[in-house]
């Protein structure tokens, strides 16, 4: 099964994952105008209110740029909705993005029918999380149009499954879109995802450390100053296990070595003090390949010629 022809047209086989405070409109607007798909999570419009707005504002900016631009491969964008009984917001949310005609929605933690049917309305497709192939023939079954594999070391909440084990379960089953998420900041890694079964990659981690973040200055350059050895894998902080920067643990009064689980059905925060993502920063254990904070424009520039030369050396 080929691609949707959404994601047919991009400068690399690479969406932007959807990063809770970090990603907003020019994060996602500069990815697409790069030539990958931008994301965004809809909780990151606050109030409620300005998710419209915000929308709004990505679709205007990329009509323009792709006028002003007709020889560039502008990128579509995604907007991620948390599936979950904490999110109160989803209803408002997802009438907001049908409205708006979003084409694309990534899906987490559940995939609810009545939101892929929504979606499917007006001709857009949606993306799920999984963590295993429980999860993967759940949101087949509910209708998804392609899986996004969270593989161990992916930034956030993620798996402990290697991206070796479980893409080729779930292309044993599924011939769709599938992408791969897990310690992905070069473009040979990017490669290196397609080569295992991926048709695109999910990369978070190495765009908080760029202009366009919305994340503190001391968070960019955490992520500079970090090694893979340097992530915590805790469910303190949500009430379901992610990766997190061990030096924002500490600071933050922590001691990682000794963190508590968390309620799941709660999504509670597991402190007061110290909360995800404003307190604890999530990050995936790519950190190391992470040595500078440019643009998003010159970060996806990085990635091609690393991806190129990736390819180079495997036909050499």
């Amino acid at each position: 099964m080929s691609l949707p022809e959404i994601l047919q047209n991009l400068e690399l086989p690479v969406i932007g994952a959807p990063m809770f405070i970090v990603s907003g409109p020019e994060l996602v607007i500069a990815q697409c105008k790069a030539g990958i798909v931008g994301s965004f999570p809809a909780l990151n419009a606050r109030p409620a209110e300005e998710l419209e707005k915000w929308i709004v504002r990505i679709k205007t900016e990329l009509e323009t740029y792709r006028k002003e631009n007709p020889n560039k491969k502008v990128a579509p964008f995604a907007v991620n909705q948390i599936c979950h009984v904490s999110n109160d917001r989803l209803q408002h949310d997802m009438e907001v993005c049908v409205r708006q005609q979003v084409p694309i929605i990534i899906t987490s933690l559940r995939p609810p029918k009545i939101v892929i049917d929504a979606v499917h309305s007006y001709g857009g497709i949606v993306l799920h999380d999984v963590i295993n192939i429980r999860h993967t023939k759940k949101a087949l079954s509910e209708g998804a149009d392609g899986i996004i594999a969270v593989c161990a070391g992916a930034g956030g909440h993620a798996g402990q499954l290697s991206p070796f084990a479980l893409l080729p379960e779930i292309r044993a089953f599924h011939d769709g879109p599938l992408l791969c998420s897990g310690s992905i900041s070069t473009g040979g890694s990017i490669l290196g995802a397609q080569a295992i079964g991926a048709d695109l990659a999910y990369l978070g981690t190495r765009f908080i450390a760029s202009k366009e973040a919305n994340a503190p200055d001391a968070y960019k350059q955490m992520i500079v100053a970090s090694a893979g050895a340097d992530i915590v894998y805790s469910s303190l902080f949500t009430g379901i296990h992610g990766n997190y920067l061990k030096s924002s643990i500490i600071e933050a009064g922590l001691d990682p070595s000794a963190l508590e689980n968390a309620d799941k059905s709660s999504m509670n925060f597991g402190s007061d003090g110290a909360k995800a993502w404003k307190d604890i920063w999530g990050s995936g254990q790519g950190v190391g390949s992470i040595h500078n904070i440019p643009s998003v424009a010159d970060i996806v520039d990085q990635l091609k010629m690393e991806y190129n030369a990736a390819k180079a050396h495997l036909t050499a």
